[in-house]
């Protein structure tokens, strides 16, 4: 078994982070038992993301699933308009896990929120290899109710590396930098 991204044996143990997280957080006294929270992932293939989201659906109490992603923001732009369109610039930043324009992991989101219905996937994902975009249809797009989409730039990155330095004097890597 390979444990790459798309396997299913690398998001069960990332659902693990999101209930050790929450245990932490209760244990320290930042939150109350069952007090909701929310999630901040920088992604760019939907993975860790993906598994807070069955985090969440497992029980843990998670609000807002926060996707986080660079300049290249496909998923930003989706989880906004409900349209995945790859017919766009692509940039290489200072964020590289980040830098992807297909994200193969959301398409396992999509099964799931399409009713476990395969054969709606697969005509989202042929659309997108024809024609480099698909949009979604409203049941789907009820279903993203629980995510936001947000961005920054390279220069946002650094800014953002810069200040947490300054004020905390700790070096947060570029991918935390596009979450906070």
């Amino acid at each position: 078994s390979s444990a790459n991204s798309i396997n299913i044996g690398r998001l069960v143990p990332q659902v693990a982070y999101y209930v050790y997280g929450y245990v932490k957080l209760l244990e320290q006294g930042v939150i109350e038992d069952g007090q909701k929270i929310n999630v901040v992932v920088p992604t760019g293939n939907f993975g860790n993301i993906l598994a807070a989201y069955y985090a969440k659906q497992m029980g843990v109490p998670i609000d807002r699933l926060i996707c986080a992603s660079n300049k290249n923001k496909v998923l930003t732009d989706f989880i906004n308009t409900g349209v995945y369109d790859i017919r766009r610039e692509f940039y290489m930043t200072n964020s590289p896990s980040m830098d992807i324009l297909i994200s193969s992991i959301l398409e396992r989101l999509l099964y799931h929120l399409a009713g476990n219905d395969g054969g709606k996937v697969k005509e989202l994902m042929d659309a997108l290899e024809k024609e480099k975009f698909y949009e979604i249809d409203e049941t789907i797009r009820a279903g993203l109710t629980d995510f936001y989409g947000g961005f920054c730039d390279i220069q946002e990155t650094n800014e953002a590396i810069g200040k947490m330095f300054r004020e905390n004097q700790y070096l947060m890597d570029t991918h935390t930098a596009v979450a906070y």
